[in-house]
């Protein structure tokens, strides 16, 4: 009989030469769902139609990639009827929870009323939705303009940002990812997404102002219950690591770029970069410089937006900014695939010169999603489930960093959070990635699913449906524990 994850050992440990003597007092919280029987193809033929008919650019997670069959809220069931807590939300894409009754409901109702028209006629949905979605953003962002996914959204607002300013530059943080079309791979700056090919024309990276693995940072710098070990002398109100990072900043201004620019973009919290957060006050440092040379600012949502951060519903807000364009996707739909370009009507009508088309943003279905979405957020009460539950899970958190070399930074907001692996904190060295890999392994025997980020891939990034309880936490962080300290004996044992 197969083994069910949150019980004591694993096949991979009993496989290994040394016998782990860490027990694990970790007890998956009770789920009265039951999923139903598993009926498609075996697990070795699935793997014989991915290596065959799959494009093996899209690379799976794990040794042995899990075969997963149903989920429920914050639960994912595998074909064998395994249950694992999900942290990582399909990509933190899941907002609101796997399955969603709610939102499950209303695709039914509009699944049996009308799929599809295009954007050549009206249709109730897309009016309702606009008016929903916008009465969320602050003014003057009242436009919406529908995608299909973050990467279309992103590549949208640059082509926004060009042709409203005249201007063709657009600078993005090193440690970005803003989607992978040949657009936007401009700007996304992580290696591991770049292919040889050009791209990127007209696009800048900048230094990221990192506090925890940059050149400056401090105890107080960032808008997180957990700050970085990291100590400074700033006195209150002041932030010397922020003042750098602006100095840097117009230093690319002053050097790599013209005069005037068409934008500048950027995640409230970086996201595939492993929840990196800036100082404070930089953000708005930052849109001040590319306001005065003709620029627009870009806040990229995709990952922050739909109140995960918990303090407030959108991630530019916690940086007390207004952006002129906001790009919203993954959460917006819980795993339906839209997206949204926000922005002014001066900067909308810049693009109503000419004919400019999208035939399944806005679709009936994707519009009613959307509004359910937003529904079960407010009716749920999730953004202050995010900021409750998340700060409990980053002060946890932070118990296991001060108690284990290897954990350098817990960071985050809410529910958007980053936990680093070092060799050891004074020198911030990336933990290799063969040992992050066998930590991840552990937690997933275990029965709980986190992501990975980083340039290196040296952080976690625990980011789960916005539904997750402090009970979840308590088992996720224990499992982390037995985790963390497997690797330490098995460190001891060479």
């Amino acid at each position: 009989m197969a083994r069910r994850p949150g019980t004591l050992g694993s096949v991979a440990f009993r496989q290994q030469k040394w016998k782990s003597s860490v027990s694990t007092r970790a007890k998956m919280p009770p789920c009265d769902f039951v999923p139903e029987k598993y009926k498609s193809y075996p697990y070795e033929r699935m793997q014989k139609i991915r290596e065959q008919n799959i494009a093996p650019s899209l690379r799976m997670y794990y040794k042995k990639p899990l075969l997963l069959h149903q989920g429920h809220m914050q639960w994912l069931f595998d074909y064998e009827g395994r249950r694992y807590l999900d942290l990582f939300a399909g990509i933190v894409t899941v907002s609101v929870g796997h399955c969603h009754p709610k939102v499950t409901m209303a695709t039914q109702k509009q699944l049996a009323r009308l799929w599809h028209t295009t954007n050549i006629y009206m249709h109730p949905s897309i009016h309702e939705y606009a008016e929903k979605l916008t009465s969320l953003l602050p003014d003057p962002l009242k436009v919406v303009y529908l995608t299909n996914s973050g990467s279309e959204a992103n590549d949208l607002a640059m082509f926004m940002a060009r042709l409203h300013t005249r201007y063709f530059d657009i600078i993005s943080f090193r440690g970005a990812y803003h989607g992978a079309s040949p657009y936007t791979l401009g700007l996304t700056s992580l290696g591991p997404y770049k292919h040889g090919v050009a791209n990127g024309f007209g696009c800048t990276t900048t230094m990221l102002p990192d506090v925890f693995r940059g050149p400056w940072g401090g105890s107080f710098c960032r808008d997180s219950p957990v700050q970085t070990v990291r100590k400074c002398s700033c006195p209150e109100g002041v932030c010397h690591a922020k003042d750098q990072y602006i100095e840097q900043f117009k230093d690319t201004l002053n050097t790599s770029v013209p005069k005037t620019v068409a934008g500048f973009i950027a995640e409230p919290i970086q996201g595939v970069n492993g929840a990196v957060q800036y100082p404070r006050n930089f953000l708005k440092e930052a849109y001040q410089l590319i306001r005065e040379r003709g620029g627009i600012c870009i806040a990229d949502e995709v990952q922050t937006g739909f109140g995960r951060t918990g303090s407030h519903f959108w991630g530019f807000q916690t940086h007390d900014v207004v952006p002129d364009i906001v790009t919203l996707a993954k959460g917006i739909g819980n795993g339906f695939p839209m997206a949204a370009v926000v922005t002014t009507k001066e900067i909308a009508d810049s693009l109503a010169q000419n004919l400019h088309f999208n035939t399944f943003g806005g679709s009936p279905l994707a519009c009613v999603v959307g509004a359910a979405v937003l529904d079960a957020i407010e009716e749920d009460g999730l953004q202050k489930n995010s900021e409750d539950v998340g700060t409990y899970m980053l002060l946890e958190l932070a118990k296991l960093r001060d108690k284990f070399k290897i954990v350098g930074d817990v960071r985050g907001k809410g529910l958007m959070i980053g936990v680093e692996m070092v060799t050891d904190k004074d020198s911030r060295c990336p933990l290799p990635a063969e040992e992050v890999d066998q930590i991840w392994e552990d937690c997933k025997d275990m029965g709980v699913l986190i992501g990975r980020g980083g340039l290196y891939s040296q952080t976690f990034r625990i980011k789960p449906p916005m539904c997750i309880t402090k009970k979840d936490v308590d088992f996720a962080v224990e499992v982390f524990r037995t985790a963390l300290q497997r690797h330490m004996e098995r460190a001891a044992a060479k």
